[in-house]
């Protein structure tokens, strides 16, 4: 089976390119240099519209933690509402507590609120104070079907082993270990061979340049792709 390839895009023309060059799922975020918020209706409508793979659509309505208040909920579950209708797939999200747990009660209300929405617990989780037991917290919820993470380092390339640790943790399960952050062309084969990660997410990794604010490079989607189906022969 082939591992899976998720692109951040933040433009139509991204979706457009990742789509084409190999990608089997979109992440549409904006303010990427913020780490992703949450983008407009009308970019989630166009972008829906643009590609036929499945589009998930980060809801994270400022950057300052992963804490929020009521206000901010009440924010996020009218995003989280407003992204079902506009057809995406599925959410992306996180959130904790002051202790740096999951905030369990937070995520039953987007579940909620998702109504059947694939749902992708997001980075936060690489702020909680102890990933395997965030991980068992995230494996009760079955409406989450993925976790990204980068193993609680800057670069998932250096928490392979930790990677490796989480996708045995989630083996059997419904829930999906998508490693991303810091990943590379040249290091993917590798990172998969190493991990047995079934899902890797691409930012940075696959723009020109490899700028956070550039465009998709769909040569970089293409190789990546390549790559990931030499990998699933071997």
């Amino acid at each position: 089976m082939s591992v899976l390839l998720e692109v951040i895009a933040t433009t139509v023309a991204d979706a457009r390119l990742a789509a084409r060059a190999g990608a089997d799922r979109l992440e549409l975020v904006t303010a990427m240099g913020e780490g992703g918020l949450t983008p407009s209706l009308g970019l989630i409508e166009a972008v829906v519209a643009a590609v036929e793979i499945p589009v998930n659509v980060i809801v994270r309505p400022h950057s300052r933690s992963f804490v929020y208040d009521r206000d901010d909920y009440a924010v996020m579950l009218r995003d989280v509402r407003a992204v079902r209708t506009a057809g995406a797939n599925g959410i992306v999200i996180g959130m904790l507590n002051e202790g740096g747990e999951i905030d369990r009660e937070g995520l039953a209300r987007a579940v909620d609120a998702a109504d059947g929405l694939a749902i992708t617990f997001h980075r936060a989780f690489d702020e909680a104070r102890d990933l395997r037991n965030s991980l068992d917290v995230l494996l009760g919820f079955d409406a989450v079907t993925n976790v990204l993470t980068s193993g609680g380092k800057p670069s998932v390339l250096g928490a392979q082993d930790t990677i490796s640790e989480l996708v045995r943790q989630a083996s059997g399960s419904h829930c999906t270990v998508l490693a991303g952050a810091g990943l590379t062309v040249e290091a993917i084969g590798g990172f998969v061979s190493r991990t047995q990660v079934e899902a890797v997410h691409f930012g940075s990794g696959v723009r020109v340049g490899g700028n956070g604010l550039a465009p998709v490079d769909a040569d970089k989607v293409a190789k990546v792709r390549a790559l990931l189906d030499m990998t699933s022969l071997n």
